[in-house]
């Protein structure tokens, strides 16, 4: 009597059911397909790869774009008028952006891994179009309002660069599982070619990239030269309100070698400590008054300035997220600060014998003191008692005048010239933003004694790469972090970095010829062109549950194929029936 099998269980498939439905909806086993991705499809994929590829570039601009943070805060706030944290939407946006490319990317690759048919949902097509023209939007916006920062990825690649190829050759050698998968599986042996020739190439250009990887960290630590001077940039404005005499000796508790401030002239003649171009931003003008609120901060005499408090936006905005960690002593010092003037910081700095850098800002044209400012201020200056040598001096304007009044002030300039030029000009001194200089120049400027102090650096990895490029003194937002640096946070020998790029070459072309001879043993015995197929004429030695898996994937590949199910299931039953027999 034949014992006809139950043809109803079915072989679980968790795994992939959720690879395939999380990314196409194909839940079911029979929505599922081996068949090669229709081109529309292959087209998804090509704008998933490149969304992925141009979200990679923009996360990576914002997190390396740390350093400058308050200064795109600023810019937005001189196109607004209002303060506010434009980079926590920006950055939260960016990260759930990211994040969800990236897991498509994985779902896609484990599609093509295990042979599956990419079908992209709809509704993952609209993520993916509306996450590739948010960043192309975000792109333009900072092309067109913060061009310069583009400079920081660059810059930043010559502190990350050594560790991010380690990290690319990783990943490549890890792909050689599914290459090597799919050049088993192809039947074509055209197919296989290119497949393994594009494989190839990305992998020899890691292999070589580190010929074109340059770092100033990449040195002889015997040559690494003195650790720069740390100058408080308008104080420590991260723990105080910036331009204030409590930033200024919070800076100082952070034993900062200089200060740099930036001065103004009031419509009385008194030089006083302001970025701004108006008052609204860092004082309660709005408060005071009111209907002079708009006004250039230039046109307000010193004794309405005193009148204005300098420290309560500090704890009302928080720009730092640093407000919240002050104590009680903290906040009240804080809450009663005012405008300072230049007479005060240059006895603050005369006490402490430290460097005080000046930049001035010209007031209007129908300013009561628009061509005596800069008497005015050396006026200042001098009569401060602070030593000539400790003033680093920025203004061009007549300054072969101040050369003769103080001699020994350091004449610095803020536009970036030639060795040559400085010294012919009776400069000795550059102050610029970090991106204008390159580690040649840096080199070139350190050999024909020009002093150069770069802004603004707030982030350990770019003060550790200036320190090892030979800069002599920078300016930071930060002295309480750069504190915290002894030494840069990483110093390689040349000799050692080849050995460490040798080793991780050998190491990786090693992993992928173990895995493409691997994968070809795993492939060797299989028929691409139904899989289900495999082990049925090992029915014998199955068990009872085992065959009829084997079976009912069977008939569904067989009816797609235009076979009749009646038909295949008398031909299961016979065959049930012999391996009985055989068993028995």
């Amino acid at each position: 009597m034949v014992k006809h099998q139950p043809l109803q269980v079915y072989e679980r498939q968790l795994c992939l059911s959720c690879i395939t439905g999380i990314y196409g909806c194909r839940w079911k086993r029979y929505q599922r397909s081996h068949d090669n991705t229709t081109k529309w499809e292959l087209l998804w994929s090509i704008i998933l790869l490149f969304t992925f590829s141009l979200l990679l570039i923009w996360s990576y601009f914002w997190w390396e774009a740390d350093n400058d943070y308050n200064e795109f805060n600023w810019f937005l706030y001189n196109n607004s008028g209002e303060w506010a944290d434009g980079t926590v939407p920006i950055l939260a946006t960016t990260a759930a952006g990211f994040t969800y490319i990236a897991f498509l990317m994985v779902l896609a690759l484990c599609h093509v891994a295990l042979g599956q048919q990419l079908n992209l949902h709809w509704l993952h097509k609209i993520g993916v179009t509306a996450s590739l023209l948010t960043t192309i939007v975000g792109i333009i916006s900072v092309n067109q309002t913060w061009t310069q920062e583009w400079d920081i990825i660059p810059i930043s690649l010559q502190a990350t660069g050594p560790f991010l190829h380690i990290g690319a050759l990783a990943a490549a050698t890890a792909l050689s599982w599914i290459v090597a998968g799919q050049v088993a599986r192809a039947e074509k042996t055209i197919f296989q070619v290119v497949v393994v020739l594009l494989y190839l190439s990305v992998l020899l250009g890691l292999y070589v990239l580190p010929l074109y990887i340059s770092s100033p960290c990449i040195m002889d630590p015997r040559t690494l030269k003195p650790r720069p001077e740390v100058f408080g940039h308008q104080g420590a404005p991260m723990l105080a309100p910036e331009n204030t005499l409590w930033s200024f000796q919070r800076a100082l508790q952070m034993n900062v070698t200089g200060l740099e401030a930036d001065v103004a002239i009031s419509v009385d003649g008194v030089p006083f400590l302001m970025h701004d171009l108006t008052l609204r931003r860092t004082t309660n003008v709005d408060e005071v008054f009111p209907d002079r609120k708009t006004k250039a901060a230039s046109r307000f005499n010193w004794t309405d300035l005193q009148q204005l408090n300098a420290g309560e936006w500090f704890l009302k905005n928080d720009p730092f997220w640093t407000a919240s960690s002050m104590s009680q002593k903290e906040r009240n010092l804080t809450s009663k600060q005012r405008v300072c003037s230049l007479e005060q910081l240059l006895k603050m700095a005369s006490d402490h014998n430290i460097t005080v850098v000046v930049r001035l800002r010209r007031p209007p044209r129908d300013h009561p003191f628009n061509s005596t400012w800069i008497n005015e201020t050396l006026q200042v200056v001098q009569n401060s008692g602070l030593l000539q040598n400790l003033v680093m001096w920025t203004p061009d304007d007549e300054r072969e005048q101040v050369k003769q009044w103080a001699p020994g002030f350091i004449q610095t300039s803020l536009v970036k010239r030639s060795p040559e030029n400085l010294h012919s000009s009776g400069i000795s001194g550059l102050l610029l933003r970090y991106n204008q200089v390159n580690t040649d120049e840096i080199t070139n400027f350190s050999k024909n004694n020009i002093s150069l102090t770069l802004y603004t650096v707030n982030e350990p990895w770019l003060f550790s790469m200036l320190w090892c490029s030979g800069v002599s003194a920078v300016s930071s937002e930060a002295p309480h972090i750069l504190r915290k640096v002894p030494s840069p946070i990483w110093l390689m020998s040349p000799r050692n970095y080849r050995l460490i790029w040798v080793s991780a070459d050998l190491i990786s072309f090693a992993v992928v010829i173990g895995i493409f001879i691997l994968q070809k043993y795993r492939m060797s015995g299989i028929r691409s062109y139904n899989p289900e197929q495999i082990m049925l004429s090992a029915a014998v030695r199955t068990s009872s549950r085992d065959i009829n898996v084997m079976k009912e994937k069977l008939i569904f590949s067989e009816v797609r194929n235009g076979g009749s199910a009646e038909e295949l299931y008398e031909e299961q039953c016979f065959d049930s029936y012999t391996n009985q027999s055989i068993s028995q």
